[in-house]
């Protein structure tokens, strides 16, 4: 994660990811790293209430288009929670290396992907193509 970037949560992502965080159990095995890496971005987050995040920031239940900057392939994803995430229908958990890479950053952000064999991969938000607090969508 980029240091200058910053990163917003919403009140309800922020509380609804420490109870999912703290209720994990032996089914986050091999998902460690998404589990640290989320922990982390809590700590750091800009809380905000819902309405108040901007519209262009990956918030839970964002649908968003990244470009892989070296492939130059593009991907559009929904950002789920484990309970709900389908990567067959674009749905992907925000304990996967994608989903915690991108929640709280902006359109235009970039950030590194770890991926298998310690490799990593630079990525950009090229569009939130949807954000439920955008749309007035503030499910508690």
């Amino acid at each position: 994660m980029e240091k200058n970037t910053a990163i917003w949560l919403t009140d309800h992502d922020l509380n609804r990811l420490r109870h999912l965080v703290a209720n994990l159990t032996k089914r986050t095995r091999g998902m460690q790293a998404g589990v640290e890496a989320l922990e982390e971005i809590l700590d750091l987050g800009r809380v905000v209430l819902p309405h108040e995040v901007p519209h262009n920031v990956v918030t839970m239940n964002s649908k968003v288009v990244f470009e892989d900057l070296q492939s130059r392939e593009q991907r559009v994803v929904t950002i789920a929670y484990p309970d709900d995430a389908d990567p067959t229908g674009g749905k992907i958990s925000i304990l996967s290396p994608v989903g915690v890479a991108l929640l709280g950053l902006s359109e235009g952000a970039e950030t590194e992907l770890p991926l298998p064999r310690g490799r990593t991969t630079r990525i950009r938000i090229r569009e939130v193509a949807y954000q439920p607090e955008a749309s007035g969508e503030y499910a508690l």
